[in-house]
């Protein structure tokens, strides 16, 4: 591993560690993800997952900052997140098949607010809500709340709906 991306992975290990969340244990995959966060983050200014193509404006991409929305809810259902960089220990020891990851992110996000798109967010499969955690404030748009809140590490039962509108 170069400098850069040496540094990134001992903060993503200290950060994964704390927050008791396993990273890639294969190391030319780890590299390989290090690498694709470290390029994007000189490219758009963040870490956007490396798995998926960011738009390079902060409020479109805010989902796809690693670790992304999506992460809690693949880990759960199937040991690793969609770019394998956080996993769980079935899905390392082999007792957890695996299998693709299906994209999480709505089709909307994906192909930008420029293009036409013909979808509700019913329609697509998942539904935004706006979570607020209770502890400290920290508001996440996803379809479910996270496991743990990335400010103050209060539980997922900590969050309740935050009331648009």
């Amino acid at each position: 591993m170069n400098e850069e991306t040496e540094a990134l992975y001992r903060e993503l290990k200290e950060l994964a560690d704390e927050d008791g969340y396993i990273l890639q244990p294969d190391k030319a995959i780890l590299e390989d993800l290090l690498i694709g966060l470290v390029e994007n983050e000189k490219r758009y200014g963040y870490h956007s997952c490396p798995c998926r193509l960011a738009t390079g404006t902060l409020a479109d991409d805010m989902d796809i900052i690693c670790p992304c929305d999506y992460r809690d809810l693949d880990l759960e259902e199937f040991g690793c997140c969609y770019c394998t960089l956080y996993v769980d220990e079935d899905w390392i020891s082999g007792t957890r098949p695996h299998l693709p990851i299906p994209e999480r992110r709505p089709v909307e996000k994906i192909l930008g607010k420029g293009e036409d798109v013909d979808m509700t967010a019913a329609e697509s499969g998942s539904e935004i809500s706006v979570w607020r955690c209770t502890v400290c404030g920290y508001l996440a748009a996803r379809p479910e709340p996270p496991n743990q809140c990335p400010i103050c590490k209060a539980t997922k039962e900590r969050f309740e709906k935050f009331p648009m509108g």
